[in-house]
């Protein structure tokens, strides 16, 4: 009887099998992240503290230390970095909200049944892929090469185009002061139309994880809701919202992080690096972009998590 309930007790709970499937998910990232990206975070805060040079004729690369010097040059000398980081953090918070919403909104549209839903679906994907390096090298050396010809026609036709919505956007902020709209929210409204393009093409990954997510809403809590006479607006607050509560947290953990590696900031680095050779200064910028982005993402996620719903 005693070896029974033995047997009984090492058997691992639902809960506890889900939660070693999670940790045996994320166990090859872990390994990565230890043996890659923690030696490189080191290296990153060892450049930033010293002065790097370049041994050309033993090879390698001397360090010495000069403290915070990186840090106050930074902050205090170099003429655009402090600019450069403010707008990369005005222009994440501006876009982050409007892409989650966007991204909702056409997952809703995009989950429903229609004729030629698939190849919507993938037109809303194909910015992912045409951001990646190789197809906007490819991109850009088409653009080179039509220089004169056709890219001209497109530049002025581009040009009148944007003319237009100029004159269209200047009467739509009329009317809307007009209506005593708060110049708080009219100014973000202004800058939301202004990044409309960036905003739809960075919302293709949050598009799909929130279709996932709506598949994955059992119906039967639909058909509750209607048998009870709830109304279109009171089913998505009071059942489709709180569902994917748990894909928001992920879509905006990504987002944030893709709108940071995509800012200025990572190419301000990238060229004090490898133009400027001031590798001190660069691993500065990492440095304090990173730190950044985690407050934020703490910050965020922790709002986030307390009105989070998770449905078992």
């Amino acid at each position: 009887m005693k070896k029974a309930e033995v047997k009984k007790k090492k058997k691992l709970t639902l809960l506890q099998k889900r939660s070693l499937t999670g940790y045996l998910f994320i166990l090859p990232w872990f390994v990565g992240f230890l043996l890659f990206y923690v030696r490189s975070l080191f290296i990153t805060g060892q450049f930033a503290f010293s002065n790097l040079t370049i041994d050309a004729i033993n090879g390698g690369y001397n360090l010495e230390w000069v403290g915070i010097e990186n840090f106050r040059y930074a902050f205090r000398v170099h003429g655009t970095f402090k600019q450069i980081l403010t707008s990369s953090i005005l222009n994440m918070l501006i876009d982050v909200p409007l892409i989650i919403f966007f991204s909702l909104f056409m997952a809703m549209l995009l989950n429903k049944k229609f004729p030629g839903r698939a190849i919507v679906r993938a037109i809303f994907f194909l910015p992912v892929i045409l951001n990646s390096s190789a197809i906007s090298s490819a991109m850009e050396m088409c653009s080179q090469m039509m220089q004169g010809g056709l890219s001209t026609q497109a530049a002025e036709v581009t040009a009148s185009v944007g003319n237009t919505i100029a004159l269209d956007l200047d009467y739509l902020i009329d009317t809307f002061m007009s209506l005593g709209l708060p110049a708080s929210i009219l100014d973000y409204i202004v800058a939301a139309v202004a990044r409309i393009n960036d905003i739809i093409s960075a919302s293709g990954v949050q598009i799909i994880i929130f279709i996932a997510a709506l598949q994955s809403i059992p119906g039967s809590m639909y058909e509750v809701a209607k048998i009870e006479g709830a109304t279109g607006y009171e089913t998505f607050w009071k059942v489709t919202f709180p569902m994917v509560m748990p894909h928001i947290i992920t879509n905006v953990v990504y987002t944030i992080v893709d709108s940071f590696t995509e800012s200025q900031v990572v190419e301000l680095a990238y060229d004090t690096a490898f133009t400027l050779f001031n590798y001190g200064l660069s691993s500065v910028f990492s440095l304090v972009s990173t730190v950044i982005t985690c407050i934020i993402l703490v910050v965020v996620c922790g709002a986030i998590q307390k009105r989070t719903f998770y449905y078992n």
